[in-house]
């Protein structure tokens, strides 16, 4: 491990908290559930890629960390010490490791299978929320230092914005090198025989993967393909936002074989938010991709099965069972169906937009798109609570943040203490009455040119970096006349549906349109953002979540699915 041996260890974040030791009672409980093993000079614990290790604590001696492990950039990310524990987030949501445990000084580590670590963190919850903030610390740790897959391609090529954001959404650690500015991709390409137009690729370990689909990406990584689709489930789960996943803990909790379905990723529009700080229970706050991870490491702990990528593009019927549709041509099918797809951003409706879209134009404000600004002038458009949590997230990283808002009154769409800090915030500025009119650059953002909409003066500001939060569309396309919707396409429930339906074999009834969240049919029910008339808060989307499966358990009474509870 001579490239390892060559670089001194870096100092480790104990003083501050961030990869804290387990105490001896807390060694002591996994000891019970584990095995002591003795270590040697160089022994390989596991590998990048791996699925399923071990949860290892070090007793002794020191592990190190390290990233393309015997390879020409090998490099040392961390070393762990008496009482640290490796891995990361993979270990409870069942990804594959990213890093490579190599034991650098001898001496004895604790292993404990995963399913039973997986069991002890639900039931004590000092250990799990001590174990969980350090994976999610280190999957931020790894995507700072660009460390993970590399994914090399051009800045304009729709398949790269494709596969970065794959990545991004689903928290990924990743580095992107862009063929267009940076020499060492260019060289790299040579040394693998790959010609530009071959690109993206994606690197991982041995794997080169030549403008993969998001399923290969996807299952390069150990985001698993849906097992057994055939199986007809209790509860189907289409959308794995906040209502979604509530809709799984509880569903699966209750003993409903449950099965969520995501296009993308797990988390939802709250998975894009930097900091969330009115959630009950977080006084202090919680970033969208921690309370995302959080919900499910719960829902598989119950034992709900999560498939991302899915894409649900069709609802059918079959045999008195609701069929859901995927893009991969499979089919899902179940007694009941939760829709939570929630809804996506408006996109402006300027020339260029699609242009500058990944590069310099985004719909999240998260740590990987404010190091693509960093240090330069952004600006933000809406009026809501997701506009303000991205301004005063993008402050803490650009001189300059502007938020523009088409009305006059910032408090009559955003919460209090939101416009508070805004207000006095020295680096936001808020600019009021203003609309974005046009984008000028080459390549990248340079500047956005906006407009009085009062008295139609316009002017450019220099702008980097642009965040977009404006209105909302819902997911509601692949529904395809099965369910009622309202003028804008948000799904109709309860007495809302009732005369929503044309004539046909699944026109609603008084007797099951009276449920609050079911669709005008039975037991297809819709939650969260895509439900017409629904509180666009995260609040609401997990009561509404937890709500439909009582819902559920008493359509499958109904039609004997299964004794109610």
């Amino acid at each position: 491990m001579t490239a390892t041996e060559a670089v001194p260890a870096p100092e480790t974040p104990d003083r501050n908290g961030e990869f804290p030791r387990l105490s001896d009672e807390q060694i002591s409980a996994l000891a019970a559930l584990g095995e002591r093993r003795r270590t040697r000079p160089n022994e390989v614990l596991y590998r990048t890629g791996d699925l399923n290790c071990d949860f290892f604590v070090v007793l002794d001696g020191t592990v190190a960390m390290v990233e393309e492990y015997g390879g020409e950039q090998e490099r040392l990310i961390s070393v762990h010490g008496r009482g640290r524990f490796l891995g990361g987030i993979g270990l409870l949501t069942g990804g594959p490791a990213f890093l490579t445990a190599v034991v650098q000084e001898p001496g004895e580590v604790l292993a404990v299978p995963t399913s039973w670590l997986r069991e002890l963190v639900g039931r004590d919850p000092a250990l799990g929320d001590l174990i969980l903030r350090a994976y999610l610390l280190r999957s931020s740790l790894l995507m700072g230092l660009g460390s993970g897959l590399r994914i090399v391609g051009s800045t304009f090529d729709p398949d790269t914005r494709r596969l970065r954001e794959f990545a991004c959404r689903n928290r990924l650690p990743h580095k992107w090198a862009d063929v267009e500015e940076h020499n060492d991709a260019e060289a790299l390409l040579r040394q693998l025989r790959i010609s530009p137009d071959e690109t993206p690729v994606v690197i991982w370990g041995n794997h080169v993967l030549r403008n993969p689909s998001t399923a290969e990406l996807a299952r390069l990584v150990g985001l698993r393909d849906l097992a057994a689709p055939e199986i007809l489930r209790d509860l189907v789960v289409v959308g794995a936002g906040p209502a979604g996943l509530a809709a799984a803990v509880y569903g699966a909790s209750d003993g409903l074989d449950t099965v969520v379905l995501d296009a993308v990723a797990t988390g939802g529009q709250a998975e894009r938010s930097p900091q969330i700080e009115n959630y009950l229970g977080f006084p202090a706050g919680v970033s969208g991709a921690e309370l995302a991870d959080r919900a499910v490491i719960q829902a598989k702990k119950f034992g709900a099965a999560i498939s991302v990528p899915a894409e649900a593009v069709a609802l059918g019927a079959r045999d008195g069972y609701h069929l859901v549709r995927l893009d991969n041509g499979t089919t899902v099918s179940g007694r009941a169906v939760v829709i939570a797809t929630g809804a996506r951003y408006r996109r402006l409706d300027v020339a260029r937009l699609e242009e500058f879209e990944g590069i310099s134009v985004h719909y999240a404000a998260t740590e990987l798109e404010a190091r693509l600004c960093m240090g330069d002038p952004v600006a933000v458009v809406g009026g809501g609570n997701s506009a303000g949590q991205a301004a005063l997230f993008l402050a803490q990283h650009a001189p300059v943040v502007r938020l523009l808002i088409r009305g006059g009154d910032l408090g009559r769409t955003m919460s209090r203490y939101l416009v508070d800090r805004i207000e006095h915030s020295r680096r936001i500025e808020v600019l009021r009455h203003t609309e974005v009119r046009a984008l000028i650059g080459n390549g990248r953002l340079e500047r956005i040119v906006v407009e009085d909409n009062r008295t139609g003066e316009r002017r450019e500001l220099d702008t980097r970096g642009l965040f977009v939060f404006i209105g909302a569309e819902p997911h509601t396309g692949w529904l395809a006349n099965q369910v009622a919707l309202d003028s804008r396409g948000f799904v109709l429930t309860g007495l809302d549906a009732a005369g929503g339906m044309a004539d046909g074999p699944i026109r609603s009834t008084v007797e099951h349109i009276q449920e609050l969240l079911e669709t005008s049919r039975p037991g297809v029910l819709a939650v969260g953002d895509v439900r017409s008339g629904s509180i666009k808060r995260i609040a609401s989307a997990v009561g509404e979540g937890s709500m439909a499966v009582r819902l559920v358990h008493e359509h499958l009474a109904r039609t004997g699915g299964h004794a109610d509870l």
